[in-house]
């Protein structure tokens, strides 16, 4: 089971839109899939038509530790979806009282390797304990990047952050999001920041598009309703460059 979070701490650059349509490629592809919206505001939950309710909130899944009374299935086979819940803005709080709170959301999903074939995992847009807990839980943190200096700033603290004991395991792989190559602030960014994190970002470029913008009208991941859409045909593309670069990662690491 690979764990896969959409992870920024810049809010607004297209992290949810990212690992919604990434959830519903890999399904579609074959792979058992559970996407945990641990998002308090609930985007996720509301794309896929899902309540963003769980009995008992945060406090009930930290401590029994079994998430399977909350699953809901989606309208996709393959997809299952571990709604939000806004007792989860009081997750880092929960997670300090429960012991061993970098462990904990890795503990919450071992159980799941046997059901799943992959886990995503749509994130706040913070760091904080809660962060820290998924960067140990995770394989990949997929990071989108808009273009622009604030948004590459956000990247470099967490480029920064991953030197830190506390970080874990996880492989960053940023990607180009919201881009609009039309802006030339967006072109020259596109060019310089490759080359400063030499062999960090991934290739796909996620564009700004009316085309996803429509998922919160439609409720509906991209390629439900526009499969053959530039933006549908980006987002195959990036789910199919993140498993080659953990396979690549682990074949270096096996």
């Amino acid at each position: 089971m690979q764990v896969i979070a959409s992870y920024s701490i810049k809010g607004g650059v297209g992290k949810t839109a990212a690992i919604v349509n990434l959830a519903h490629v890999a399904a579609q592809a074959g792979a058992r899939v559970l996407l945990w919206d641990i998002d308090p505001q609930g985007a996720a939950s509301f794309y896929f038509r899902i309540k963003p309710r769980v009995k008992g909130g945060s406090r009930q899944l930290l401590r029994k530790r079994d998430v399977d009374p909350a699953i809901k299935g989606s309208d996709f086979e393959r997809l299952d979806i571990l709604p939000a819940d806004f007792s989860y803005r009081y997750f880092d709080l929960q997670l300090e009282e429960a012991g061993k709170p970098r462990r904990r959301i890795g503990q919450i999903l071992d159980p799941l390797a046997d059901q799943y074939d992959i886990v995503l995992l749509d994130c706040p847009p913070s760091i904080s304990l809660l962060s820290e807990s998924i960067f140990r839980a995770a394989d990949a943190l997929l990071v989108p990047v808009i273009p622009t200096p604030l948004s590459a700033r956000t990247l470099e603290q967490l480029v920064s952050f991953s030197g830190s004991p506390k970080f874990g395991k996880a492989e960053i792989l940023p990607f180009f999001s919201l881009a609009d190559r039309r802006k030339k602030l967006h072109r020259e960014a596109m060019q310089e920041l490759p080359a400063q994190w030499p062999g960090l970002f991934l290739n796909t470029v996620i564009a700004n598009s009316s085309i996803v913008e429509q998922m919160g009208i439609r409720r509906a991941p991209v390629p439900a309703y526009a499969p053959a859409s530039p933006p549908a045909k980006a987002y195959a593309a990036l789910l199919e460059e993140i498993i080659l670069r953990l396979a690549a990662k682990a074949k270096t690491s096996g």
